[in-house]
């Protein structure tokens, strides 16, 4: 990492720099944010998603997997500001998921519930956010097979029992689950999904399939492919990123070494790909033969940024310093007019140009709500551990 030698009252202009961007980046974050909080308060049920085809505002009802996003994006915008306001519409809109806790039809009831009534318990320790993330758990682990060993994530005719690398980033709800009950079991399966996922989901250079199918009766993978990716052996640029905040995430919450050599791992072969922009911002899938005519994805950018920032703060010397070199690239390109909204604009959405489906022709080069999730996270995580840190350590 290149570092600025001289200092400013007492910072170097790097620091300087980048606490300006990450302010920056906050600021139109809540701007944007209140803004689509009070268009939806009489819109009793939905939640914010995407923009459509023609341009207009895309909403949904809690059943989307991604509804409990803009929660969690005003969780995150309360602790930073502390705002009152802030509080009341996160409540608001994390109420709107609650009847989430008892879904048993799907693998997202991690992204729905922990990312708004996880982030709430977390800020404010109201006992009923606590029941709802139990129960939660509870429907979560219906849909583990011990044959397996893993959460099946979608119950598709053309899949035996598909698992997708996304299913990891559910994990962190049974952990939680595992340390604030009786029940360990939310542990040993969220611990056996890791240790199966890491076996036969990964290849040699550690990237990662998207979908891998497996035989319910042998518990041996039936197929490996893709859905969302350019095929089956491509490296989706999201699912990489999934994979890398997974096992960092696993690492946080069982301090096993595995897991952070599996990080660290993934990181090394995402920041080292000769397909990886200068800005960091990854094109949807890797091995897409049109690059660089074909869309970047914000939301993968934003998602490894966040990631790498945490892993970096478990990991030393230069690899460390070059977790961190890539994520700050990440943010100052994120932070960017080409992909921040200007406030007013965007449907109210923070960042522009991220990819759901490409292949389904689906939310192609459209704002989307985990897109926002993971920016704020990611600059909360670089003002709370690297900002902080590093002033910290000038003022000692």
């Amino acid at each position: 990492m290149a570092f600025v030698l001289f200092t400013l009252f007492g910072f170097t202009t790097r620091e300087k720099d980048m606490s300006q961007i990450v302010d920056k980046g906050l600021q139109t974050a809540m701007l944007h944010s209140q803004q689509m909080a009070m268009s939806l308060l009489e819109q009793k049920d939905q939640l914010p998603r995407t923009i459509g085809k023609n341009g207009t505002f895309v909403t949904s009802n809690s059943r989307a997997w991604t509804s409990g996003f803009f929660p969690g994006v005003l969780w995150y915008l309360y602790e930073v500001s502390g705002k009152d306001s802030l509080k009341m519409y996160a409540e608001e809109y994390t109420k709107r998921v609650k009847r989430e806790q008892f879904t048993i039809s799907n693998h997202d009831v991690g992204f729905m519930l922990y990312c708004s009534f996880g982030n709430g318990w977390r800020l404010t320790g109201n006992e009923e956010y606590k029941k709802v993330l139990l129960q939660g758990s509870k429907s979560l682990s219906t849909r583990f097979r011990s044959t397996v060993g893993c959460i099946r994530s979608w119950d598709r005719k053309n899949w035996q029992y598909a698992v997708i690398i996304d299913n990891m980033m559910n994990l962190e709800l049974l952990l939680w689950a595992s340390k604030n009950s009786s029940n360990t079991r939310f542990g040993e399966i969220a611990r056996s999904h890791a240790d199966v996922t890491m076996k036969y989901h990964f290849r040699p250079d550690y990237s990662c399939y998207h979908v891998v199918s497996y035989d319910t009766i042998t518990g041996k993978p039936d197929v490996k492919g893709t859905y969302q990716g350019y095929a089956d052996d491509s490296d989706w640029a999201r699912g990489q990123g999934w994979a890398l905040y997974g096992y960092t995430m696993m690492y946080r919450e069982t301090k096993q070494k595995k897991y952070l050599d599996q990080a660290i791992h993934v990181a090394k072969f995402i920041m080292g790909h000769p397909q990886l922009p200068k800005d960091k911002i990854p094109y949807w899938d890797f091995d897409d033969p049109a690059i660089p005519n074909t869309p970047r994805d914000a939301s993968a950018g934003a998602l490894i940024a966040s990631a790498l920032i945490e892993l970096s703060q478990y990991t030393e010397s230069k690899f460390s310093k070059e977790c961190l070199a890539v994520a700050e690239t990440q943010i100052r390109t994120l932070s960017s007019p080409e992909y921040l909204a200007v406030p007013g604009t965007n449907c109210n959405f923070i960042l522009k140009h991220s990819v759901g489906n490409k292949p389904k022709k689906k939310e192609v080069d459209v704002p989307l709500t985990y897109a926002d999730y993971y920016y704020v996270e990611a600059l909360l995580r670089y003002k709370k551990n690297i900002l902080r840190e590093e002033m910290g350590l000038k003022q000692k």
